[in-house]
């Protein structure tokens, strides 16, 4: 999967950089290095990975949006009593969680816990770009500098 989108470019880094945010597990580094690899601007993998990776996680904010706590208590029998403790939880931290929503794993559970906490949406976009805007800074920039051998070093 991951070599036929590099076969796409620019549009194959933008699907698995969406896909990456969702909760299909992939990661969107090696979609990012991939396309370095093959020759495309830093500046254009950056502003494709960023828009790709952001649209998937408020994706997912909004799958969380439309959720329902009758829902969360008959199918994953999880009690009232777990979903206030949670709320109170993102409730603490507001839309400030949605900074980590790039992270591996946690970062979907904060953006479909955003959304069904029905945190707001305008804050919860912005943190986001600007968490996934740091992250694929942080690893263009080191590509960059290190080259191809970055991947020896992680």
């Amino acid at each position: 999967m991951v070599e036929f989108l590099q076969d796409y470019g620019l549009i194959g880094l933008f699907i698995g950089a969406f896909m990456s945010s969702t909760i299909i597990p992939f990661s969107s580094e090696i979609f990012v290095t991939g396309a370095l690899l093959s020759g495309l601007s830093p500046l254009f993998v950056f502003i494709v990975a960023v828009a790709g990776n952001w649209l998937g996680g408020l994706t997912t904010y909004w799958v969380g949006r439309i959720g329902k706590w009758r829902w969360i208590e008959k199918w994953f029998k999880v009690k009232e009593e777990s979903l206030f403790k949670q709320k109170a939880k993102i409730d603490k931290y507001g839309s400030l969680l949605a900074f980590c929503t790039w992270l591996p794993f946690i970062g979907d559970i904060f953006s479909i816990g955003l959304g069904f906490y029905k945190v707001n949406f305008t804050k919860c976009a912005i943190f986001s770009l600007i968490g996934r805007a740091c992250r694929f800074g942080i690893w263009i920039l080191l590509f960059v500098i290190f080259g191809d051998s970055i991947m020896d070093i992680f």
